[in-house]
């Protein structure tokens, strides 16, 4: 991950230039504040720091898993990558090139390279559309011009996701959630992306449909080299599907680790609650970690210093007036001092 304290000296170029084979996306320093307006004249009175100072990477041909809890960013950052908002700063490379400054048209090129998966399955689909009419649509951006390969291919997307072909014909109203998560799913490879970001994509779903899709999810990564940042609430499945995990909290990242070291050795109070709050098959089995307590920290105006200070079990002055910077340990980056 992208440090500043600790890190080796390394101009912005060169590190890109040593990352461009291994990184498909790397976010540095992204911001997005959003006004807050009261009165007769809509004054702004303050920010929402919805998203502060954001660093990220996602492997080529892996996943990196985005966790914390609702209202902490990720969504947004997962938006600001796409560019369906626009960020007030920060670098967003992906394939070496900053879609930062990027305008509309020129985002053009890459729109077909970078895809989401929404997390509500039907308000994400359009009720007056075929489903075979909405995966055509992103068919047609490939410039394939002829009929009946578009339908072929429309075809062909409907089994690789587990549907039957007489789906094309068929509304989204006709199917459950979790075909209609399917379709979804069918519509971002329609235009054969490098990127999809997964905003929550199961969990308006059972826990068994859940299963399906996640390893549907894998087996299409296996299959076409996708990259994915699989954004999610829920830590142990975030530990399972990604290769690393960036733990967000109050719109910034508060740990950088590989996924299969996390739940074992959680360096941040707030990485510890995360994994403390997993629930366990037997109720009674003795916590090794405290759960956390409190309410999350409003992004309104923050306080300075940590934005994790008026939970943390940990805090003491320093934690309210300074900075936090970021320090490795064991493997993680961890924006604590504590560590």
């Amino acid at each position: 991950m992208p440090g500043r304290e600790g890190a080796p000296e390394m101009s912005r170029m060169a590190a890109a230039e040593a990352r461009k084979d291994r990184v498909l996306l790397q976010v540095e320093g992204l911001r997005k504040y959003f006004p807050v307006r009261r009165g007769f004249l809509q004054r702004v009175v303050g920010w929402i720091h919805a998203v502060d100072d954001v660093y990220l990477e996602v492997p080529r041909g892996g996943t990196l898993g985005l966790v914390g809890e609702s209202g902490c960013g990720k969504t947004t950052v997962g938006r600001l990558i796409l560019k369906l908002l626009e960020p007030d700063s920060g670098m967003i490379l992906f394939g070496g090139v900053d879609l930062a400054p990027l305008g509309p048209r020129e985002m053009l090129p890459f729109r077909s390279r970078l895809q989401i998966i929404f997390q509500d399955p039907y308000g994400s689909l359009n009720p007056r559309m075929t489903v075979g009419e909405t995966l055509e649509e992103g068919v047609r951006r490939l410039g394939i011009r002829d009929r009946s390969e578009r339908r072929r291919r429309v075809e062909d997307l409907l089994e690789r996701v587990g549907l039957s072909v007489d789906a094309a014909d068929r509304y989204p109203h006709e199917f459950s959630g979790g075909q209609r998560q399917r379709i979804g799913i069918a519509r971002a490879l329609s235009v054969e992306p490098e990127l999809i970001v997964c905003d929550e994509p199961v969990s308006a779903l059972d826990v068994s449909v859940q299963a399906q899709i996640i390893n549907l999810l894998k087996d299409l990564q296996e299959s076409y080299g996708l990259s994915y940042l699989f954004i999610s609430h829920d830590l142990s499945l975030v530990q399972y599907f990604s290769d690393q995990v960036a733990v967000m909290y109050g719109g910034q990242i508060m740990e950088y680790a590989p996924a299969d070291d996390l739940q074992q050795n959680p360096c941040h109070p707030y990485t510890q609650g995360l994994v403390a709050a997993i629930p366990e098959a037997d109720p009674d089995a003795p916590k090794d970690l405290p759960l956390l307590s409190g309410e999350a920290a409003s992004p309104f105006n923050p306080p300075p210093g940590c934005r994790f200070q008026g939970r943390c079990p940990l805090v003491e002055e320093r934690c309210r007036r300074e900075e936090v910077a970021y320090y490795l340990k064991d493997g993680h980056w961890v924006r604590c001092w504590k560590v």
